[in-house]
């Protein structure tokens, strides 16, 4: 009983020399308990689900050290200008981070439906 135990305290304490049979089993040990325990262990590490804008935001720079941003119109629901300029800045500062709204302009087509929104921000 006591080899036993000698044995074990020898496994736990990484006594055997490299190129042995006992090195080889601890290795071979350690490597199904890394690829095969995901199988068996619920480790619970999934990946954080990530909910996109509902819309696409295109970022160009302006040249004078802002930024403009392309928001399509069916993003914004809002038709008076202060509501509109809250809407814009919800869907641009996850994006930017805290930043003004400098200018905006609707993007119309030949029918004069807006299509998108420039809107010209700078960081605060």
């Amino acid at each position: 009983m006591n080899a036993v135990w000698r044995t074990i305290r020898d496994y736990i304490l990484w006594s055997h020399e490299r190129g042995t049979i006992q090195y080889d089993v601890m290795v071979t040990l350690i490597l199904v308990f890394v690829f095969f325990s995901p199988y068996w262990i619920n480790f619970k590490d999934k990946p954080v689900e990530h909910s996109p804008h509902r819309t696409e935001v295109v970022v160009m720079p302006d040249g004078e050290g802002g930024f403009i941003y392309k928001v399509e119109a069916s993003a914004i629901s809002s038709k008076d200008d202060e509501g509109r300029r809250a809407e814009l800045l919800r869907i641009i500062e996850p994006i930017s981070g805290e930043v003004s709204i400098t200018k905006i302009e609707p993007v119309k087509d030949r029918a004069g439906h807006v299509l998108t929104y420039q809107v010209w921000v700078q960081r605060e």
